[in-house]
């Protein structure tokens, strides 16, 4: 019989997040010895991790942190099921990389893969590591960071039994917290791709207008009136796409401009990261 007891297993779980039964056959196999089974965990596990790699990971959590030099950062680190999504150790993993890419002042998934965690392994590669022990792949699928000398950071879940399944932050000058976090309940809600009209591309706007253009005209629409009903249904396509264009959240009589101004607030920045989108 395996010289272990059911605190040794109870232990290598805790210390691993691994399961009951590959802790127990990894006790047996070490005849008992906790660091020998902590090590057979970890290469038998990474030997899985090229098997998984084909795999995709549409669960996980997003999860963020303003910084200290005038930016936030916002992680989304997935995984392959929502069982592994509320391990507390993938929570935990989660914290550990948010933290490292923000450090790193990395704003995007290669270089927040590229950062250095606890001075001596890449995020990837620790990630890979933890992933090796929780058994199924895991990766930072997104990093997006917000400029700012204010951060309002809303965390959504959609489900009361997984950790948040949508992030926002908005990085914003003057105004005052409680509206910043409207403001960052109502990107959550509205999904808006950029800030203002203005930073809609050219050719997004030109190929937007084709299309309302050929509508009318082929609803029978009277010439003299589609200069009026394109620049109609284009206001209606910004206010889809552009924050401050939208009808606010709480109260759509006001645009978002309106609350923002209203409230002397000007946005500098967002981000909106969905699990899995």
């Amino acid at each position: 019989m395996a010289n272990y007891s059911l605190a040794d297993v109870k232990e290598l779980r805790d210390r691993l997040g691994a399961g009951m039964l590959d802790s127990k056959n990894a006790l047996v196999e070490a005849d008992g010895d906790l660091e020998k089974a902590i090590e057979i965990l970890r290469v038998k596990g990474l030997k899985g991790v090229a098997k998984r790699e084909g795999r995709t990971t549409t669960a996980g959590l997003v999860t963020a942190k303003p910084g200290t030099a005038g930016t936030a950062t916002l992680i989304e680190l997935g995984s392959e099921t929502d069982f592994v999504a509320k391990n507390e150790k993938f929570i935990a993993l989660a914290e550990t990389v948010l933290d490292a890419v923000a450090a790193s002042g990395a704003d995007d998934a290669e270089t927040g893969n590229a950062a250095i965690v606890e001075g001596t392994q890449t995020v990837s590669e620790y990630v890979a590591q933890e992933a090796a022990l929780l058994g199924e792949k895991i990766e930072l699928r997104t990093v997006a960071t917000v400029p700012g000398t204010e951060f309002a950071i809303y965390l959504h879940k959609t489900s009361k039994d997984l950790p948040p399944q949508v992030g926002v932050v908005v990085g914003y000058t003057g105004g005052d917290a409680e509206t910043a976090r409207s403001i960052a309940q109502h990107i959550a809600f509205a999904a808006p791709k950029f800030l203002s009209r203005d930073e809609v591309p050219a050719d997004e706007v030109a190929r937007e207008r084709a299309i309302v253009e050929e509508t009318a005209k082929n609803e029978g629409k009277p010439e003299a009136a589609l200069p009026k009903i394109i620049e109609g249904r284009l206001t209606g396509f910004f206010k889809e796409i552009a924050l401050l264009d939208q009808p606010y959240a709480k109260d759509s009589k006001q645009s978002v401009q309106k609350v923002l101004t209203d409230a002397g607030m000007t946005i500098t920045g967002f981000a909106r990261v969905k699990v899995g989108a």
